[in-house]
C-alpha cells in the first residue's frame, strides 16, 4: 500500500477509523472525511501518532448535503492526481425524522445518497488510480426490507428508524451492484460488505430503545478493530483484484436476499437517485 490514496468516508471513530487507521500502517496516503472538526483532528492525530504515517489529512464534509459533497469533491480533484482506493463508510440511524438541508430523510440522504454522490464526484480520480477499488459498507440488515415503495422512500409519514436504517442498507447493495457492471469494463472493482455487529457510537443518534440496548448488547459486540477486517481486506488484499459486484461477510463472498439481487429494482433505484440528485452524466461531473 506504500504510496497508495485512499479516501475514507466516516473516519473519525468505529470502524472508518480503524480502516484508515490500518491504511495509514500500511504507508498509504489516507484522507480522512469526516463532518466533525474536534473529532477528525483528533482522530487524524491519533492516526499519526500510532502508525508514524505523517501522510494523513482531514477533510470536512456534511455528507447528507449536495452542496457540501460538490464543495470538496471539486477541491479534492483540483488537488489529487488520483484516488487508488474509495472506501464508503458514514452511515447513522436517526431515532426521529429529521429531513437533511436538500429535503431528504436524513437516514436515506446520508447512507444512501451520500454514497451515490461522494463516488460521483470522485469516480473521475478512481479512473486514474492504480488499484481502482471502490468499497461500499453495507450491512446485514439489508434482509429485513421485503418489498421497495419508490413514492414512499423518505419515510415521512410512517417512520421507523431500523425501516429506514435497514432500507439504506439494501440501496448499498444495489448501488454497488448496478455501479460494478457500469464500470467493470474500465477496470474499477466496486464491492460492499457487512462488517459484523460492531461496539461503536453508532447508535447516539438512534431513539431511546436503541440508546438504552446498545450498552446492554456491548459485551456481545465485536470491536471496531475486528469489524475493519472486511474493509480493509476488500481495499488491499491481492486475493480480491478484478473481483467485483460482490457482499462480503468476514472475508468471503456472502449470500444477499433476492431482493438485493433484483436488477430491476436496482434500474429503478438508480434512475430514481439520478433525477433526485439532479446528476446528468454519472461520474463525470
Amino acid at each position: 500500500m506504500e504510496g497508495k490514496i485512499c479516501v475514507v468516508t466516516g473516519s473519525n471513530s468505529g470502524i472508518g477509523k480503524e480502516t484508515a487507521r490500518a491504511l495509514a500502517a500500511k504507508g498509504a496516503t489516507v484522507y480522512m472525511v469526516c463532518r466533525s472538526k474536534e473529532r477528525g483532528n483528533a482522530a487524524k492525530e491519533e492516526i499519526i501518532q500510532s502508525t508514524g504515517n505523517t501522510n494523513v489529512h482531514l477533510r470536512l464534509v456534511d455528507l447528507s448535503s449536495f452542496a457540501s459533497i460538490k464543495e470538496y469533491g471539486t477541491a479534492l480533484r483540483e488537488e489529487l492526481p488520483r484516488i487508488d482506493i474509495l472506501i464508503n463508510n458514514a452511515g447513522a440511524m436517526f431515532g426521529e425524522y429529521k429531513e437533511s438541508v436538500d429535503g431528504f430523510e436524513m437516514t436515506f440522504a446520508l447512507n444512501h445518497l451520500g454514497y451515490f454522490l461522494n463516488t460521483h464526484y470522485l469516480l473521475g480520480l478512481v479512473r486514474k488510480g492504480s488499484d481502482k477499488r471502490i468499497i461500499n459498507v453495507s450491512s446485514s440488515a439489508h434482509r429485513m426490507p421485503k418489498s421497495v415503495d419508490f413514492d414512499n422512500l423518505n419515510f415521512k409519514e410512517d417512520y421507523e428508524q431500523f425501516k429506514a436504517y435497514c432500507q439504506s442498507k439494501l440501496f448499498n447493495i444495489h448501488f454497488t451492484k448496478y455501479l460494478a457492471e457500469q464500470v467493470q469494463s474500465e477496470g474499477i472493482t466496486v464491492n460492499c460488505l457487512h462488517p459484523g455487529v460492531v461496539a461503536t457510537n453508532f447508535g447516539e443518534s438512534g431513539g431511546k430503545l436503541l440508546r438504552f440496548l446498545i450498552p446492554i448488547a456491548r459485551p456481545f459486540m465485536i470491536s471496531s478493530a475486528t469489524g475493519a477486517e472486511t474493509s480493509i481486506y476488500l481495499a488491499t488484499s491481492p486475493d480480491v483484484a478484478g473481483k467485483t459486484g460482490d457482499y462480503y461477510k468476514k472475508k468471503k463472498i456472502a449470500p444477499i436476499t433476492d431482493l438485493a439481487k433484483d436488477k430491476e429494482v436496482a434500474a429503478q433505484l438508480w434512475d430514481t437517485t439520478l433525477r433526485l440528485t439532479g446528476i446528468k452524466d454519472y461520474g463525470n461531473p
